[in-house]
């Protein structure tokens, strides 16, 4: 029964054993395949993913927070700062912590970020909606007093507390944090902004030397890397380890501010006065090339970029219906209003070519110095007449006075002399076939065949047309440049504005050594042009750009513009001073002047205030001539503590005025006071009692008045004028412009320069 039982229940056991057996495979398997998987794995991630699981692991555990660099510093000639970067804020916030805030704490925190930062409840709802970044800027740029508020906030925590719990603390430094930037100021706002230029919103140059030196200018960013816990927590920082930034190279510039200053002023009154499109101007060391200012009107303050800062073209502008074109017009005049038109653009310069044909007629003998020519009013070339701006003829004159008068035909007959090969071997050699080589970008490339003829295409026509600066296209940098080599005793200089580069530490990287490209006319016969061009200043065309003392040589241009309606002019005015020993040059263009449309009613005003301004400024001796010394500004002398009486008769004999304001016997103060320069005939008052002093009266309204009605107004409203302009040859003077304007109070005695100009005798067109 046993054995039986036995062999009843034998496959039973064996069945179950091999259920057991299949089951420990199974599990064996599942073990083996478990842990290969896991050490092809492992073996995956340490030999051919290591280098992503590292990176992973480092963003995790590392914080790599850039510093950025500031931009190198840009100095005028006398190191004073024109752009300069200096450390500012941004603002972060970090959505996905905040979502976690209660309302509470969130409402809290953008109540004082409203109160510090100015912004909106609704632009602060709108970063907080990218709850998918733990990281988003809200504000950019905040500086030192806003960072200071935000430092106080920062320090600040929520305690909020739940209904039937412990309270719990929110830091507002847990979502919003502050990040090191960098900024640039232009101190001087518009002063030279298109030479200076202006950079983006992540720093980059866009326009002038900001652009051109961009890499130099670009500093080295530094590095904080910080090490945290594994809570990733900005406040269990382990250790930190910080690479500083390295700040970009700076540029010392030949610019000098105050000249520049003078340059922008004279532009801007032009600019409004003459109602033009546009004005710009170029000052030059005569010697080296080095341009001390260059200006174009009207100007934009690159703290502002994208701003537009002309009036007329803004209220254009909004006009436009259409928002996508109204977009597309505000963009254009932004980046026109950073044009830098002195180098960049190009016009035709009429007669102020002159000068450079009668150099060469001069250099190649094909005409004396002391030759005269008798005008017609016209010359016959070819096919067709050329006419003078004089129709009726000048009659017969020296080539000194053919200049002076700016006569069309005497200087195409030099120009036929010349003829094609002779004329083109100095058009080049004064370097209008090639750019100046100026370090400035943008500079307008001459092209033959479409700014200039090229010379095998050139006729007599085209020769005569040229002879006196019309039918090619120059830049005003160019026009200078060649009228500079006339100044320096022949030698065409190359110009530049950046006079050195400074290293983070300020020592010297580089300097700029003036280059001279070529004589290209002899010093005699440099002086002979001066000597004329001086005679032009004083007496010719360009009678209005006179200053006296400083001895002027310049010539007038006023050509047809290529483009616009028929009767649309530029007016220049090229030339340098003193005349006898030329330290600057200088060019002024108005393009398109409404009303007086001349180069010698219109440019040569200006010149003259930027050269008087200019060379007082640079301490150059004045050389009066006797007529000049006839009308010099008489020394105002001392005469307080004085009797009323002893007073008067010190005053009258300087030929002065006197006014008398109080009924004391003794003078206790006066105006002017002692040193003081007035002109002859002008006013002192004489205060006997303070307590009756004459405090202010209202200056007058000048323009249009002649010199001798200035004077007698100013007499009455007991203000003193100084006369600026050609008074000793210039016949039909007016006034134009005024130091102080109409209506502005100024105490009694002060002097107002009033500004004169004729437009009689100026005609060069």
């Amino acid at each position: 029964m046993f054995e039986f039982l036995k062999k009843l229940t034998k496959p039973r056991r064996i069945l179950k054993k091999g259920i057991q057996q299949r089951m420990i495979g199974v599990l064996a398997f599942m073990l083996i395949g478990g842990f290969g998987a896991s050490l092809v794995g492992l073996a995956k991630a340490q030999i051919t993913d290591s280098d992503f699981f590292r990176l992973m692991a480092q963003s995790q555990q590392l914080s790599d927070t850039a510093i950025p660099a500031e931009r190198g510093v840009i100095y005028d000639r006398n190191m004073t700062v024109l752009a300069q970067s200096a450390t500012v804020w941004n603002v972060n916030m970090n959505p996905e912590l905040l979502s976690k805030y209660p309302e509470e704490a969130k409402n809290e925190i953008f109540m004082n970020l409203e109160k510090i930062l100015g912004l909106t409840q609704e632009e602060l709802e709108e970063k907080a909606s990218y709850k998918q970044y733990n990281s988003i800027k809200i504000k950019s740029k905040i500086e030192k007093a806003d960072r200071d508020k935000m430092l106080k906030f920062l320090k600040g925590t929520y305690i909020y507390q739940p209904a039937n719990s412990k309270p719990k603390k929110y830091a507002y430094s847990g979502v919003i944090s502050l990040e090191e930037d960098v900024k640039r100021y232009y101190p001087y706002a518009s002063l030279g902004a298109q030479v200076i230029g202006c950079i983006g919103s992540d720093n980059n140059g866009l326009a002038g030397l900001e652009s051109k030196y961009d890499s130099m200018l670009t500093g080295i960013d530094g590095r904080l890397i910080s090490a945290r816990a594994n809570n990733s927590s900005i406040k269990n920082i382990e250790y930190q380890s910080a690479y500083n930034a390295v700040q970009g190279t700076s540029l010392v510039l030949t610019l000098d501010s105050s000249i520049q200053r003078y340059l922008d002023d004279a532009l801007k009154e032009c600019y409004e006065t003459s109602q033009c499109d546009t004005c710009y101007g170029i000052v030059m060391d005569v010697k080296t090339g080095a341009i001390l200012a260059m200006s174009t009107q009207s100007g934009y303050d690159p703290n502002e970029p994208y701003k537009l800062y002309d009036e007329k073209i803004s209220a254009g502008i909004d006009a436009i219906e259409n928002e996508t074109e109204k977009k597309s017009a505000k963009s254009t005049a932004v980046y026109q209003q950073w044009r830098n038109r002195a180098v960049s653009d190009t016009y035709e310069p009429g007669s102020v070519y002159k000068v450079i044909t009668m150099a060469a007629g001069l250099e190649e003998n094909v005409v004396d110095y002391d030759e005269t020519f008798t005008c017609t009013g016209s010359i016959h070339v070819v096919d067709r007449n050329y006419w003078c701006h004089n129709h009726s003829g000048h009659g017969t004159e020296t080539l000194t006075q053919g200049l002076m008068n700016s006569c069309n035909p005497f200087f195409i007959t030099i120009g036929q002399r010349l003829g094609v090969d002779t004329f083109y071997k100095y058009f080049e050699a004064f370097g209008f076939t090639q750019k100046t080589g100026i370090d400035l970008s943008g500079e307008a490339s001459p092209t033959a065949g479409v700014t200039y003829f090229k010379k095998d295409d050139m006729t007599k026509v085209n020769l005569a047309s040229c002879s006196f600066g019309q039918s090619f296209q120059v830049s005003a940098i160019q026009m200078l440049t060649a009228i500079n080599a006339v100044a320096n005793g022949g030698k065409l200089m190359k110009p530049y504005v950046v006079g050195k580069t400074l290293d983070s530490d300020g020592n010297v990287i580089s300097t700029t050594a003036p280059v001279v490209k070529r004589q290209v006319i002899s010093e005699s016969t440099s002086e002979k042009i001066l000597a004329s061009m001086e005679q032009v200043s004083t007496a010719g065309t360009a009678k209005n750009s006179y200053v006296a003392g400083y001895r002027v040589a310049g010539k007038t241009g006023t050509s047809d513009k290529l483009t616009g309606q028929q009767g649309d002019y530029i007016a220049s005015f090229a030339g340098c001073a003193p005349a006898n020993n030329p330290e600057i040059s200088i060019i002024i263009v108005v393009d398109k002047p409404q009303g007086a449309t001349g180069g010698g009613a219109v440019a040569a005003p200006v010149a003259a205030e930027v050269i008087e301004e200019t060379l007082s400024y640079l301490n150059t001796e004045r050389q009066y001539n006797d007529s000049e010394k006839d009308k010099l500004d008489v020394q105002v002398p001392d005469v307080t503590t004085k009797g009323v009486s002893e007073a008067k008769e010190a005053i009258n004999e300087k030929e002065l005025k006197v006014r008398v304001v109080g009924d004391g016997d003794t003078v206790v103060s006066q105006m002017p006071v002692y040193g003081q320069y007035i002109p002859q005939g002008g006013v002192v008052f004489l205060y006997t009692d303070d307590d009756k002093r004459c405090s202010y009266v209202e200056v007058p309204d000048f323009t249009g008045m002649t010199i001798s009605q200035v004077n007698r107004e100013a007499v009455d409203a007991g203000i003193n004028v100084k006369i600026s302009g050609n008074s000793l040859t210039a016949t039909g003077l007016t006034a134009y412009r005024q130091s102080v304007e109409k209506g502005k109070e100024i105490e009694c005695g002060s002097t107002v320069t009033v500004y004169f100009r004729t437009t009689t005798g100026v005609n060069d067109h």
